[in-house]
């Protein structure tokens, strides 16, 4: 069950301290040359994650588990990771370290570089359709075991009545374990990107950078 988080100021989560709970919150990036009304709303989106987590964690109990996709390594190296991708999203990482909460290795590494490979691979364009059909078919297996891995990791590290915290990108396809409740982080803010986004839709796309984030 996915309940959604920002549409209330704090919500009824006392029943759900003695289960297992994930707290998800949807990556949202700043990028290169983003115009200042984007760069407005990202600020009140991350604000918005920070306000509802802490309304979270009050009624349902406490990060103790923390992940990040494109994440593989644990600890420092891992937190390192995490501010180089989102620095929004670290901020909220480094206060539940200093809570006692554990940054857990998130990816399989070689499992992440194949996914990421055959992307790239799938984004030149092709002449021949056979090949073309080759390079999706073995994306979408590494997409499967991706997403599969993601899964059994949570499900292995995340233990009874303990609340973990996932930042992960909005379309992902983890099927999370049964008895994990999760909770769905989405500050008003984020439908607000959501409709900037689709504005500029037809203009030049404004994600085109990722690899400089803010």
């Amino acid at each position: 069950m996915t309940n959604q988080l920002g549409k209330m100021e704090r919500p009824e989560a006392q029943p759900f301290r003695k289960v297992r709970k994930l707290y998800l919150v949807p990556l949202v990036y700043a990028f290169e040359g983003a115009p200042a009304d984007y760069i407005e709303i990202y600020n009140r989106y991350w604000e918005g994650v920070r306000s509802s987590l802490e309304s979270l964690e009050a009624g349902a109990g406490e990060v103790k588990r923390v992940y990040h996709e494109v994440v593989y390594a644990s600890g420092e190296e891992g937190l390192k990771m995490v501010e180089n991708m989102s620095p929004k999203a670290c901020e909220l990482v480094k206060s539940r370290l200093e809570r006692g909460a554990v940054l857990e290795g998130f990816e399989d590494e070689e499992g992440l570089a194949e996914y990421m490979d055959w992307q790239r691979c799938l984004s030149i364009g092709f002449m021949s359709n056979k090949v073309a059909a080759k390079i999706s078919e073995s994306y979408f297996e590494a997409v499967k075991r991706r997403f599969e891995h993601l899964a059994r990791r949570l499900n292995e590290s995340l233990g009874q009545e303990e609340a973990g915290l996932l930042f992960i990108s909005e379309d992902h396809k983890v099927q999370f374990p049964a008895d994990v409740e999760v909770f769905y982080v989405a500050p008003p803010a984020l439908d607000e990107i959501h409709r900037w986004k689709r504005d500029r839709s037809g203009q030049k796309p404004v994600e085109q950078d990722e690899g400089k984030r803010e």
